[in-house]
């Protein structure tokens, strides 16, 4: 495995094979999220998607923690040395960091994978939400946690985990802020597989990453665009990426 940074950055970006992992490392804060994490996260995105030795992200936690969300004491901090109030700043902080990095998860051609050793809270839910697969250990656990500091989900939750484990559990997530526990998860769908460590989680990593690229690319486009259109639509989606496929290096 390659590693490009050092100990002390908020993420840490290294390489296994044809997997990019990204791993949010502030473990004192549970990986709580600042706008300096948010940057690098998109900058690594960025940088994995024009790799083409990049097969594969993994997004994950150093630490307890995959990530507990928004970094509450940062963002007063910030807002306090602006001069304004949270609500005030909220908004455009929101679509210009929060929001960029969910839209280029679900946007990168290429498979991204949460790897969860630990809670994914609020906004780190969210983040875990936007993947494409989601795998973990034991000690996996998830909670859309806003309702109980009197807010709602930011990050794209409420169009993701309705599609993902239906309206109601959804519902019952958001209204109380339970927390999911690894093997209830897995059994809703939130986690599609348990391992018992990172070891066996990369080497899924790398079998996804072995896949032939431009399926895969194909495939996420189609499947994220049909979540918006009739099911005719999805179809014609089909056909256009069956037919560039048939003209690609990926045909064996």
């Amino acid at each position: 495995m390659t590693t490009t940074d050092s100990p002390e950055t908020d993420l840490l970006v290294s390489t296994q094979g044809a997997v990019r992992i990204l791993a949010m490392n502030r473990p004192q804060t549970k990986n709580g999220l600042t706008l300096e994490l948010l940057s690098a996260l998109l900058d690594a995105l960025k940088a994995a998607e024009n790799d083409p030795a990049v097969r594969a992200v993994v997004l994950t936690g150093r630490g307890d923690a995959f990530s507990s969300g928004l970094d509450f004491r940062a963002a007063m901090h910030l807002v306090q040395s602006g001069g304004s109030d949270f609500a005030e700043q909220s908004e455009n902080r929101i679509r210009s960091y929060f929001h960029a990095v969910i839209r280029a998860l679900t946007a990168l051609p290429k498979p991204v994978i949460a790897y969860l050793d630990g809670v994914a809270a609020g906004f780190g839910c969210d983040l875990a939400l936007a993947c494409d697969l989601r795998i973990g250990t034991k000690k996996a656990r998830f909670g859309e946690i806003f309702i109980k500091r009197g807010l709602m989900p930011d990050g794209g939750g409420t169009y993701t985990l309705p599609r993902l484990i239906g309206l109601g559990r959804a519902f019952d997530l958001m209204f109380t802020g339970d927390i999911v526990e690894a093997e209830e998860a897995q059994r809703i769908g939130l986690l599609t597989r348990i391992f018992d460590g990172e070891t066996e989680a990369l080497a899924f990593a790398e079998r996804i990453a072995a896949g032939p690229p431009l399926v895969m690319a194909e495939i996420k486009k189609s499947v994220y665009a049909g979540l918006g259109q009739s099911f005719s639509d999805a179809l014609e989606n089909e056909v256009a990426g069956q037919v560039k496929l048939r003209r690609s290096q990926d045909l064996i």
